[in-house]
């Protein structure tokens, strides 16, 4: 008899190896009632709605394999494998138990190199590579799913992608190679691929039920989404924390080389040097070339080498179910990144969730533990068990509107949310200007672009100012609290005579106020989460965020290079002085400015620590009045 897990009672349902054996549970469908008899068999046990740690972590069995993917990566004539270490519950091998496997992959396992990165600086004859930014293990998402999950009955590994670690072939900085490395590991825990234990012996996992999730955080979050984007049957759920979803939205914005936050100068090539940590290096180094030569630095062309490392338009293809995580002060990865990924999979119908926090390039695992850990383990028991637990009922986004302020809503951008055009008005006195609901016309007003010369930062102060380097247009003080929640949008009428093909807006909110700065800091708090084993005592130290004092932050930013004014594919020129529309996008954000606080638009060429840097003097003219700020608005919930 088929029978649905109660939400809060306090009965006890077990799930005996002999029904895991058999099939993995369809999602949707409730475990049944143990065979009379089976009683003495190990048993995944579930107590309201969730499985429960009935596992030793401390006792499970560990193996190695080497999985072959369809993929010749370094053009050697032969399949690259990737090395996949499992640590699994004991009663896998003495009991015959089958149990679905969470994974984690990165290129990351076997450590990083020290890459400098490209120059930045177009033109300077001084020019020199950039100092890279080293990104080790420590860098990635501390793992607690062997201590947490395996108790449950998960199984946990861990995943070299090719070109690293115990793996062959190449690091391909994320194109179709890369996938099919990430694919070949939930095929093998499927029975669809090959694999081979240390000593070269054929090797099946007998164990799976063929349920898969994955999880990560940056890279190790990409993975998930490249696996996914390849409609791999068996994936079931996946947990991207801060992922990539489009390489060129990494690397690039609207035509212009563009920066991750904190690593100017880095690009695909410099990133597969980080990683390439696999035996024989050398053998990777045509393939690293051709990727250097394919990534054009010179215009920023969306082109074939960004389509193969774009998994946006393969969303379609997606059989997992997706909850999405990202930090809404990441200028790591950009928040477009998973912001766009959770559209294209809202249009193929795809099971989703969003967590959008205040943090930079991190996870609430740390300062929201309780119920981070309640709703990646209900998400992964719902699509790797079909446990009827709930998860996919409850209100399908959770933001943190300030440091451990979270709220739910049905959908991102919040229902409700209209687009409201401002105008970007000229001044009394030519600047500053005034975001206005009516236009107003007046003289054009002009910017001399101070190449590297000055911050962003540096250009917001002295807002009621006119400076030569920047333009400004502000509100009035609110009456009432502003949310912005979506994807704002410039659209500017101006000139450009210079070297520079950059325009940058800046989204800025100004009044004193105490504001997240994303980073995090430790509490001394210590939260346990799972079994206490040798070198890992199952606790962490719960983090907050840190908040600063400042007269003015950055919302968001949006970058164009005005050459590709039309297709971000396409280069045209830009005659000096002559006045074009420009349109372009800002990263997404959800954000209250506050009553009393006024919003301001700052336009500016170079944004120093992400575009490339021309030489300074590129005169930009802009038409007032013509020229606007679209903002997708909706209540500020009181705030």
């Amino acid at each position: 008899m088929r029978r649905r897990f109660p939400r809060g009672g306090a009965g006890v349902i077990t799930l005996t190896a002999a029904l895991l054996a058999t099939t993995a549970l369809p999602a949707g469908a409730a475990p049944t009632r143990p065979a009379r008899g089976a009683e003495t068999a190990p048993k995944v046990t579930v107590r309201d709605g969730e499985t429960q740690p009935v596992f030793s972590r401390a006792d499970a069995v560990t193996q190695t394999v080497s999985i072959e993917t369809t993929a010749d990566s370094d053009h050697d004539g032969v399949r690259d494998r990737v090395e996949m270490r499992i640590m699994r519950p004991k009663e896998t091998d003495t009991a015959g138990l089958k149990v679905p496997t969470i994974l984690e992959a990165s290129p990351y396992w076997a450590g990083t190199h020290n890459v400098p990165n490209h120059p930045v600086d177009i033109g300077d004859a001084q020019a020199k590579a950039l100092p890279g930014g080293k990104r080790g293990v420590a860098d990635v998402f501390p793992g607690y799913y062997d201590n947490y999950f395996l108790p449950r009955g998960y199984a946990i590994a861990n995943l070299d992608s090719i070109g690293t670690g115990g793996s062959t072939g190449c690091p391909t900085a994320g194109d179709r190679s890369e996938q099919a490395g990430a694919k070949a590991a939930v095929d093998w825990l499927n029975g669809r691929a090959k694999g081979w234990a240390p000593d070269g012996t054929p090797v099946e996992a007998g164990w799976s039920t063929g349920n898969v999730g994955m999880i990560g955080q940056s890279y190790n979050g990409t993975l998930p989404n490249m696996a996914a984007a390849t409609g791999v049957r068996g994936l079931k759920a996946i947990v991207p924390i801060a992922g990539i979803s489009s390489w060129y939205d990494y690397y690039r914005a609207n035509g212009g080389v563009l920066a991750p936050g904190g690593y100017q100068g880095e690009d695909l090539d410099v990133m597969a040097k980080i990683v390439l940590t696999r035996k024989d290096p050398e053998v990777c180094a045509k393939v690293i070339d051709a990727i250097a030569a394919g990534q054009d630095r010179e215009t920023g062309d969306y082109s074939d080498v960004w389509e193969q490392r774009d998994y946006v338009d393969q969303a379609r293809k997606v059989r997992a179910a997706v909850m999405v995580v990202h930090g809404l002060n990441d200028w790591n990865v950009k928040v477009k990144n998973s912001v766009q990924w959770w559209n294209a999979l809202k249009e193929a119908g795809v099971p989703r969730k969003l967590w959008l926090h205040q943090a930079n390039h991190a996870t609430p695992f740390r300062w929201r533990l309780e119920e981070w850990l309640r709703q990646t383990h209900h998400w992964f028991d719902r699509y790797l068990y079909g446990l009827r637990n709930g998860i996919d009922k409850e209100p399908r986004v959770d933001i943190e509107r300030a440091p451990g302020q979270w709220e739910t809503a049905k959908d991102w951008p919040v229902p409700g949310t209209r687009t409201v055009s401002f105008s970007l008005n000229a001044g009394a006195s030519g600047q500053p200007g005034v975001l206005g609901e009516r236009p107003r016309h007046g003289d054009d007003q002009s910017l001399v672009d101070a190449g590297k010369a000055r911050s962003a930062e540096e250009l917001l102060v002295n807002e009621d100012k006119a400076d030569p380097n920047r333009l400004a247009y502000l509100t009035p003080a609110l009456e009432e609290p502003l949310r912005v929640n979506g994807i704002p949008q410039m659209s500017v009428r101006a000139s450009l005579d210079g070297r520079s093909p950059y325009l940058t807006a800046l989204l800025v909110d100004y009044g004193t106020d105490t504001r997240p700065t994303g980073a995090r800091s430790d509490t001394g708090e210590r939260v346990c989460y799972g079994q206490g084993v040798p070198g890992d005592d199952g606790c962490t130290t719960r983090q907050a965020l840190l908040t600063e004092t400042a007269p003015f932050k950055i919302i968001t930013r949006g970058w164009l290079d005005a050459r590709n004014r039309h297709d971000p594919g396409r280069t045209e020129q830009i005659e000096a002085g002559e006045t074009y529309r420009f349109r372009w996008d800002f990263e997404p954000t959800d954000y209250v400015v506050k009553a009393g606080h006024r919003l301001g638009v700052v336009v500016l060429s170079t944004d120093r620590d992400y575009t490339l840097r021309y030489p300074a003097g590129t005169k930009v003219v802009l038409t007032p009045g013509t020229s606007r700020l679209l903002l997708p608005l909706a209540r500020a919930s009181g705030r």
